[in-house]
């Protein structure tokens, strides 16, 4: 099958090809003989009811230095593709929020990875709370009091922004942290949205594990685990990546939120679990396929396109 895919993304040339999720697709669709294009969430526009994107063919290569080459853009009508990839990084911001409308007029007759509505219902630290049992104990208010009853509660606690990304603006607040009350100033200030808290689980310190879900299937693990001093795993703030293995409870828990997943759309997911709860299910452009592969010698950026080709074929 020869498809055209437009990938929307972040500056190509700003990412690490040597660990960067879309870029592996990329390499991959384009050695099935894919037609690929590369545009920015900003170069979307839609004009008299069709979705247009200002769009660049696409060629990517395995060297350092010369990973990419973009050709002369052109107007690119979304509904003319077969797969368009929705892979820029957050903030889930009304920006973002408002591609997710843009792509739902081609979608689902261009396949747009993931659905573009279930991403947009579907904010990592909000999905995850439709799952109760599965989570560690968790409060999301703008309310002061309901936040410091909650420290009271279990004293040793993580609180960071609801539609926060890549470990920004996380903090352990441990029982006697005298700056607990500044950092309640300072989130009031920068973030006009809820905060979440969350009890602090000890387990950290053995790593947070990233998961890979596709098509409500769990395909591949890695063990994030956080650098002395660091209460944060996420590998670009001084996380090691480690291999691993599923656990018995983290069977159950893909088990239990797969097929929610594969219902709503979401083909490629990544949801992090710490020693035995769910802390987030990531639907906007999940990471670590790399990462797993080096480890376990697997092709997940394969298993993702097999199962695009299933879904086209549907």
């Amino acid at each position: 099958m020869t498809l055209t895919v437009a990938i929307q993304m972040d500056p190509i040339d700003t990412i690490d090809m040597a660990t960067d999720s879309t870029f592996i697709l990329a390499i991959e669709a384009q050695a099935r003989g894919y037609k690929l294009y590369h545009y920015l969430p900003q170069d979307l526009a839609l004009s008299n009811g069709s979705i247009f994107a200002n769009a660049r063919p696409l060629k990517v290569n395995l060297k350092v230095g010369d990973h990419f080459a973009l050709g002369v853009q052109e107007r690119l009508d979304l509904a003319k593709v077969d797969v368009v990839l929705m892979r820029q990084d957050p903030p889930f911001d009304l920006s973002y929020i408002t591609a997710t409308h843009l792509l739902e007029h081609i979608h689902p007759k261009t396949l747009v990875v993931n659905d573009p509505a279930q991403v947009r219902n579907a904010p990592e630290k909000l999905f995850i709370t439709h799952f109760p049992d599965l989570m560690p104990p968790t409060l999301i208010t703008s309310n002061r009091k309901e936040i410091l009853e909650f420290r009271t509660e279990y004293q040793d606690i993580i609180i960071k922004p609801l539609f926060g990304n890549g470990g920004a603006g996380v903090f352990h607040i441990k029982q006697d942290d005298e700056n607990f009350n500044s950092l309640l100033e300072i989130f009031d200030v920068l973030y006009r949205e809820p905060i979440i808290a969350q009890r602090y689980e000890p387990a950290v310190r053995d790593g947070d594990k990233r998961i890979i879900l596709i098509d409500g299937e769990p395909a591949g693990a890695l063990n994030r685990v956080p650098a002395v001093g660091e209460s944060r795993s996420n590998l670009h703030v001084g996380g090691t990546a480690k291999k691993t293995t599923l656990t018995k409870r983290e069977n159950a828990i893909c088990k239990a939120i797969g097929p929610t997943l594969k219902k709503r759309g979401l083909l490629f997911v990544g949801i992090d679990v710490i020693g035995d709860y769910l802390t987030e299910i990531n639907v906007t452009s999940p990471t670590c396929l790399q990462e797993i592969n080096f480890f376990d010698g697997t092709r997940l950026e394969s298993d993702i396109w097999d199962v695009i080709i299933l879904k086209l074929k549907t």
